[in-house]
């Protein structure tokens, strides 16, 4: 690493390493835009502080989703979507977590330090259960350990994660640890990172739940709709009608139409429909919300279009798409490598 003399001190100072951060989505549906809004425009802000690694967790997939036919399509969208939303290549490691075996290996080891019954408490295996009872196996319930191989491999220390991977973040804090007490200290402790508090919360538009990958399509808004389907499920959004008194306090469905707003309309769209409301009152309803519906469906229509055309530009340029795929494996693998050079050495595997 190059050093720095300064000249008047004579002080020898080394350049920063920047932290590494680690962030996986699986392609088990399209991107919406809660993903957008939750995770993507933040890593999009990332990728010029922190040393970033994002990977499609194909393998992930395989879990929940064993019929493979649609995988590479969804696994290519995925990447233009990224990209698309403004992930540089040039400055992130963009990947498909398939394209590391290394990741595996360190899978196979780090099993030997997990354990059945910690496996089987965790929320997100006993809900996988409920939902598809006739297809409990073995990946399932190891997921957390391969996603703290994900982690670990890059030895990554800011992870941004939802509320419900916080306990399996925990997890592979509790691998990382039993590995340095068995083997000796390789890994630092990742913890749970969100650039900046701004995040943002998009319910679906029926007004039940967050927007979805792969469920509640009709409430969803992905970032592949076309201007039709934007205006059609925005039109259709849970309304009611219009508050009993001037300043009320906003249900949840209508505080998610102004949240949209906000996000994609100017100042001045919204000013006017939040007088509306706060000047409504029963038998004085002024806020329309066909209207404001109406306008909000322009304005994303407008949002997600470019979104989507450079996606599917991408998507269509298969030389391009390839290229991007080889130089994120390269990157990843660099890493990965790395690592696992220090955790073969530590378990003793370099005969």
């Amino acid at each position: 690493m190059p050093v720095h003399h300064s000249p008047c001190t004579n002080i020898i100072f080394a350049p920063m390493e920047k932290e590494v951060v680690l962030s996986g989505i699986r392609p088990t549906g399209f991107l919406h835009l809660g993903n957008y809004f939750g995770a993507m425009r933040n890593y999009v802000r990332m990728q010029d502080d922190y040393n970033c690694y994002f990977f499609v967790a194909n393998w992930h997939s395989l879990t929940t989703h064993p019929d493979t036919r649609e995988l590479q399509s969804s696994v290519h969208r995925v990447i233009a979507e990224n990209i698309a939303c403004g992930l540089d290549p040039e400055k992130v490691s963009l990947y498909i977590q398939s394209d590391v075996p290394e990741i595996a290996e360190l899978y196979l080891y780090l099993n030997m330090l997990a354990y059945k019954g910690e496996l089987e408490k965790t929320v997100t295996f006993k809900e996988k259960v409920r939902l598809q009872p006739e297809n409990v196996n073995a990946g399932l319930l190891t997921y957390p350990v391969l996603m703290a191989s994900d982690i670990l491999i890059h030895r990554a220390l800011k992870v941004p994660v939802g509320k419900d991977q916080e306990q399996h973040l925990e997890m592979a804090r509790n691998f990382a640890e039993r590995f340095n007490y068995r083997y000796g200290e390789v890994f630092p402790m990742p913890y749970a990172f969100n650039f900046g508090g701004d995040l943002v919360r998009i319910m679906g538009l029926d007004g039940n739940g967050k927007m979805s990958k792969s469920e509640n399509q009709l409430a969803t808004l992905y970032l592949a709709d076309d201007d039709e389907s934007i205006r059609k499920k925005i039109m259709k959004a849970k309304t009611d009608q219009g508050p009993a008194e001037p300043n009320a306090v906003k249900p949840d469905y209508i505080e998610n139409l102004f949240t949209l707003m906000r996000l994609v309309s100017g100042p001045d769209t919204v000013k006017k429909f939040e007088d509306d409301f706060n000047a409504s009152s029963s038998g004085n309803c002024v806020i329309r919300y066909g209207d404001m519906k109406k306008q909000l469906a322009e304005d994303m229509a407008g949002f997600i279009k470019p979104i989507r055309e450079k996606a599917a530009d991408i998507q269509n340029n298969k030389e391009l798409l390839g290229r991007i795929i080889r130089q994120g494996a390269d990157k990843a693998r660099a890493s990965a490598s790395e690592t696992l050079k220090l955790v073969r050495q530590a378990v003793g595997m370099n005969y």
